[in-house]
């Protein structure tokens, strides 16, 4: 997955924060209008959503002469498909998960606890859990799925048996 630049990041936040799920998006003009404080050209955020259009983050749609705007992923499956990236950088894949779950914080350790429990069936997955029941601290469905390079298995999807 692609990281992101500076701008691209803003935009991406604009995206993630104004559009929801059902909605059929969002024009240049309101992104423009979105990242106030930025002294942009309408021209620069029309190329950066064009960049993001062809690097597969956002999908857009004619509207009239326009292009409407959303996001091709929400943030959570974004972020996770970093962290898979990361994972890929080489050196024991085994070794680093170790050493991320050593670092995460007691209330970060309990939403992968119930994560990777409802993962295995060992619990359902609206079992009681600190954020509330299903939930990760962001409310978070602990269902969402992040689709992995071909060959391997999105995150935290268990092995056929």
């Amino acid at each position: 997955m692609t990281r992101l630049g500076d701008l691209e990041r803003a935009v991406m936040d604009v995206l993630w924060d104004v559009v929801p799920g059902t909605s059929d998006g969002v024009t240049v003009r309101e992104v423009a209008d979105a990242l106030d404080g930025r002294e942009l050209a309408y021209t620069t955020v029309m190329t950066v959503l064009d960049r993001l259009a062809g690097k597969g983050m956002v999908q857009r749609e004619r509207e009239g002469r326009a292009w409407r705007y959303r996001p091709a992923a929400s943030r959570e499956a974004h972020i996770a498909q970093l962290m898979l990236d990361a994972l890929d950088l080489g050196g024991s894949r085994d070794a680093a998960l170790v050493r991320f779950a050593r670092s995460v914080t007691g209330t970060e350790a309990e939403v992968l606890r119930a994560a990777l429990g409802s993962e295995a069936g060992l619990t359902p997955p609206d079992s009681p859990h600190p954020a509330g029941p299903g939930l990760g601290d962001t409310g978070t469905e602990l269902t969402d799925r992040v689709d992995g390079p071909a060959g391997r298995r999105p995150a935290g999807e268990a092995a056929e048996r």
